[in-house]
Formats: C-alpha cells, structure tokens, sequence
C-alpha cells in the first residue's frame, strides 16, 4: 500500500513527448471535477533573457539541465501543503519565460505531467502516484509533429531535425530509463478507458 506524507496528493504522469501525457491529464482533472489541479513541467523551463534569440534556439531542451527543478521542486512542496504557488508562464515562441506568473491554487489532487519528470531524483521522493504513459516512437513523433507545425509554427524540417538531434536521444538517456519507476504504466496509443478507470479508482482510494 502507498503511504501519502502531505495534505494534497501529488500524481507525476511521465513519457515521451507526444506519448499522451498532457490529454490523460485532463481527463483525470474532469473525472476528479474541483478536487483537482494540474501542472506542466515546461513552465519550468529556466529564464533566458540573457541570451539573444540566436543562442536561444540552439540551446537543449530536452536535457534535465534546461529545467529549473529546484523551482519546481519548492513549488511541488508548497502545493502539497496547502499553499498558493506564482507557477512561471513560458513563451516557445520566444524560449523564454514572460514577466508574467500565473496563481496555483492547492487541491486535495495535484497533477504534473512532464517528459523528463521522472529524471530528477528529488521530485520521485515527492510523489504519491507516478503514471508512465507507454507509446510507441513512431507514434509520438507524429504526434509532435502535427502539434509543433500547426500549434508552434515550426516548420516539417525543423522538427525533424530537433528530433533527431536531441529529442530522440534525450529520450534515450533520460526518459525510457525511468520508465520503471513507474507505479503504473498505462499504453498511450488509444486512450485505455478500463486502465483509466482503474487508476482513478486507486487515486481516489489514497485520500
């Protein structure tokens, strides 16, 4: 049996980019109405203000060395017990965050969902429930790339290229390997409403 530690409970949901991770969240978020807020890992993205817009393209962003997990960690933690967060509001199409926060009210479930969630070692010891969204390669990288072409404004070659260069081995070495620190692992390719149900049964039965 899972024992919880904090007031709010906090459910981690990881997997590739494109796996499903953001959509499987949402559900859970309306199948737990109020009781519920959610989180993405990319608004923690670190500040780039510094660097010009030429140097900002370059960077890894799919490297754990791209995201302020310090942040979020100490945001996590606040959650969990009961208090407010300013989570940071990020802009792809500038790599940066805006001057911008947006207010995070605690809720009794708390979900983040992230590929390199799992990545950090601090952040597992945090979570009550951790969600391993298992889809195939070829399936998440068309995924990604209708969503970069037609919501980013990213061009077909770019996002192969971004792909091949880092997204696909930053997979290799900091997401597929975590996959079996998972509580669960659900399979992304269609949406698994029984295995749904039964993880929302097994949440609800933490509090």
């Amino acid at each position: 049996m899972i024992e919880t530690r904090y007031n709010n409970l906090l459910i981690g949901i990881a997997g590739a980019s494109g796996a499903g991770k953001s959509y499987y969240a949402a559900k859970f978020l309306a199948g737990l109405n109020s009781a519920a807020t959610a989180l993405c890992i990319d608004s923690y993205y670190k500040k780039q203000t510094h660097l010009p817009m030429a140097e900002r393209v370059k960077q890894n962003y799919d490297h754990p060395a791209a995201l302020d997990f310090a942040l979020l960690h100490s945001h996590l933690q606040n959650l969990q017990n009961g208090i407010a967060i300013a989570r940071p509001v990020y802009d792809y199409s500038i790599h940066d965050r805006t001057a911008q926060t947006e207010i995070v009210n605690p809720a009794p479930f708390i979900f983040i969902e992230g590929v390199l969630l799992f990545a950090y070692p601090p952040l597992l010891d945090l979570f009550d429930y951790k969600i391993y969204i298992d889809t195939p390669p070829d399936i998440c990288f068309i995924r990604r790339l209708q969503r970069d072409t037609k919501e980013r404004g990213r061009t077909v070659e770019s996002v192969i290229e971004q792909y091949m260069n880092s997204v696909r081995p930053m997979l290799n070495n900091h997401v597929f390997p975590y996959k079996n620190k998972a509580d669960v692992i659900v399979n992304g390719e269609n949406f698994d409403q029984a295995a749904f149900t039964t993880i929302l049964e097994q949440i609800s039965t933490l509090r």
